[in-house]
């Protein structure tokens, strides 16, 4: 029979997954077009059976709203799910795909395939997918020392476990650093047209849900997931420390190498769908683990979902009654909500170490 902390902690978890589903219906329902319950189910009847439509009302639901708020749930969770994973993984509330690099590869490749190639669309998350994994793969390669065994090793106990995981993110924010210099040169030789669709990618935006991106994200999930639930044995082992996993017959380096990849693919599909929807993955892992306790990551899954849709609803119905119609891409609510965090746990962590 669970604990009592256990059953504490999986109605926290449900809370939050009501909390989503919440949000969901609030994005759907209410905002600049509202909608009620019976004429949504009226929408969704007619669209699954061919039925009447009504008339505008089932072209906003089912083309707008819908794949919108279903597109911003599947990106909350991937990011929410690679951030909790690094987290976990590496023991350090400062790793995730914003700080160590991965989004910056996945931007820096759209943004060439934008400025250089002219690429839209389905080349643009293609290029920005390829990038995310391609930079991930270098920062894992530099991370690892020569003591590290390579992927199939069992590891060389958690004094260098540790060292490779402080390795991994000095790299990544290096490699960070670099590829935002890649950026900003890309945008000073665009002209304004390209440099603007750049930009408006660059922020994170989900203007261009639709529900082919939506389905492509959702089948992706469908492969990571469970191989994340694979993982997740061996994850609670490495979190007892490189030298009790090894005694316990787990091969520290390979779990750990299929756990980077899992991780970083989890957040290349995402900013694939929507563009790098900043600080999400770094946010939903700590609040997350302030709400449950410990460490989660099915918490840090609805944490995820539900930051990116109560952005989403700000930036599409709320900001533009404050800023004169003006429809903010979700990653910059995001990003007004991270900066402010990093520093709050910068100094918790501070006072933590006094």
């Amino acid at each position: 029979m669970p604990t009592r902390a256990a059953s504490k902690r999986l109605n926290r978890t449900a809370l939050l997954g009501a909390g989503v589903v919440v949000l969901f219906a609030v994005t759907v329902l209410l905002g600049s077009y509202t909608v009620t319950v019976p004429d949504f189910f009226r929408i969704l009847t007619a669209h699954l059976t061919g039925g009447e439509k009504i008339p505008g009302a089932s072209f906003i639901v089912m083309e707008n709203k819908l794949p919108r708020a279903v597109l911003a749930i599947l990106i909350g969770v991937a990011f929410g799910l690679s951030g909790g994973l690094f987290q976990t993984m590496l023991r350090n509330p400062l790793a995730s795909p914003d700080v160590i690099g991965i989004s910056y590869g996945a931007s820096a490749a759209a943004v060439l395939a934008i400025v250089v190639f002219g690429a839209s669309g389905a080349a643009v998350s293609a290029a920005a997918l390829a990038g995310a994994i391609g930079v991930a793969l270098v920062i894992y390669a530099i991370s690892q020392g020569p003591s590290s065994g390579g992927p199939g090793g069992r590891g060389s106990g958690g004094r260098h476990g540790n060292a490779a995981g402080n390795r991994l993110i000095l790299a990544g924010i290096g490699i960070a650093a670099a590829l935002g210099a890649v950026v900003n040169f890309l945008m000073t030789r665009a002209d304004i047209r390209t440099a603007s669709e750049a930009l408006i990618w660059l922020n994170g935006s989900l203007n261009s849900a639709n529900w082919e991106r939506a389905g492509v994200l959702l089948a992706s999930l469908a492969v990571l997931i469970p191989a994340l639930a694979f993982l997740a044995g061996p994850l609670r082992m490495l979190e007892l420390g490189d030298d009790a996993a090894t005694a316990l017959g787990i091969r520290v380096n390979a779990v750990r190498f299929g756990l980077v990849i899992t991780a970083v693919a989890l957040a290349a599909v995402a900013t694939a769908a929507a563009g790098p929807v900043a600080f999400v993955a770094f946010l939903a892992g700590p609040i997350a683990r302030r709400i449950i306790g410990r460490p989660s990551l099915p918490a840090s899954a609805f944490t995820g979902a539900l930051i990116v849709l109560a952005a989403d609803y700000f930036a599409y119905n709320v900001a533009p009654l404050v800023l004169a119609g003006t429809v903010l891409p979700v990653g910059v609510i995001t990003g007004a909500l991270g900066a402010p965090f990093l520093l709050w746990l910068l100094v918790t962590s501070h006072r933590k170490e006094a």
